[in-house]
């Protein structure tokens, strides 16, 4: 069977939202899942026959092993549904300057492989190559893929075609397109922050939540917002989030950044730029980390004012998004172990006294956690059947 025919396509818009329920939320009653939906018991079960017996959804009973199909065993129209988490697999990669990260989940996202390899070209082509036997040695070890997300940093189109990555140094390259014809599977593309954010409205941190939203730190910043429970697509979410948002006129001014602005202020290379015009020394994060936790006085200066700039990017979003939450991710967080008290005292100066206290969940994320939120797209497109642009509308 190839990937393609392993799919479950296609899905009307009712069946759809019944496997999407049951795949966030589920196991689910079908009592439960009709009041969910606001469906009638006759109108639940012609849209839940179909997946049952395409093998997406199968029905469990208390006691009994999930992913047994409904077959081999007595069913009743009473037991729970859920889907079969390890029916499938998917892969996700996550393209950085240097490394290409990869990793294999289940239906559910779960990692179960990790596996990363050097970048030695930018040439689309050697990347290309590279996801070609990532891919080969995945599927080896992990047989029935059903298809691949990448993620990359920088502006993509149609979840496709990269339009412009600047650490990648490309414009209008059809990677989607090459990956496909490369590994014979099934390919979808987006910018890294936004798969991120699908990841964790579905299976993290904002499944559940009307409003939700993503703040990342690390080599750039990244800002997604959920809305209805569907992240909002943005012109310029791909095109270096806090560039231009200043949160400090008088802040440092560093080589990619304007002024006193966020980048200037909190991204990891900004935070390392500045400790070494001031020292002659290249210090790592971790170091200055450090070096500021045991109250060395220019590592504490740095980090104290990155803490504020947290703080006040925090308080600014929940003053005009009012998320229910917000999620702290990326490879900078380390920032709150130091600085935590810092980044709250700011928050609350920069609310109403009466206004309700920020629910900021923090999650140190390495560049796998990025590629599972690529093969989220995956699986949203190619098992759900969501087409890339009706994705692109609202998640």
């Amino acid at each position: 069977m190839t990937a393609r025919t392993a799919s479950w396509l296609p899905l009307s818009p009712g069946e759809r939202s019944v496997a999407i329920e049951v795949l966030v939320h589920g196991p689910l009653s079908r009592t439960d899942l009709a009041q969910r939906l606001n469906l009638s018991a006759g109108s639940l079960t012609r849209l839940t026959k179909p997946l049952i017996e395409s093998g997406l959804l199968v029905e469990v009973g208390e006691g009994e092993p999930k992913g047994v199909p409904a077959e081999v065993r007595q069913g009743r129209p009473s037991q729970p549904l859920d889907v079969v988490a390890g029916s499938r697999s998917f892969l996700g990669f996550k393209i950085t300057a240097d490394r290409v990260y990869g990793v294999v989940t289940t239906l559910r996202s779960d990692i179960v492989a990790r596996h990363d390899r050097p970048l030695i070209s930018h040439e689309p082509a050697g990347i290309v190559a590279l996801l070609g036997e990532m891919t080969g040695e995945l599927t080896r070890a992990h047989p029935g893929i059903a298809g691949i997300g990448i993620g990359v940093g920088g502006l993509v189109r149609d979840r496709a075609v990269v339009g412009e990555s600047v650490y990648l140094g490309w414009q209008d390259v059809p990677l989607a397109a090459l990956t496909e014809e490369r590994t014979g599977l099934p390919v979808v593309v987006e910018n890294d922050v936004a798969a991120l954010v699908e990841a964790e409205t579905w299976f993290g941190a904002g499944r559940g939540l009307d409003r939700f939203a993503v703040l990342t730190i690390g080599a750039g910043l990244g800002y997604g917002l959920v809305l209805g429970g569907r992240r909002v697509p943005c012109a310029e979410e791909d095109r270096g989030f806090g560039r231009h948002w200043i949160v400090n006129a008088h802040g440092p001014l560093t080589p990619d950044g304007e002024r006193g602005s966020a980048v200037s202020l909190l991204t990891i290379p900004s935070i390392r730029y500045q400790v070494q015009a001031a020292t002659g020394r290249a210090w790592t994060y971790e170091e200055i980390l450090a070096r500021a936790a045991d109250g060395e006085p220019l590592p504490a200066r740095v980090v104290e004012e990155a803490a504020r700039a947290l703080g006040t990017l925090v308080a600014q979003i929940a003053n005009f998004a009012m998320p229910q939450k917000i999620l702290l991710a990326g490879e900078g967080v380390g920032l709150m172990e130091v600085a935590g008290g810092t980044v709250a005292e700011t928050i609350r100066s920069h609310r109403h006294p009466l206004a309700a206290p920020v629910d900021l969940e923090t999650k140190v994320s390495d560049f796998h956690d990025w590629a599972r939120g690529a093969a989220v797209l995956a699986i949203q497109v190619l098992v759900l059947g969501a087409g890339r642009e009706e994705l692109s509308d609202g998640g």
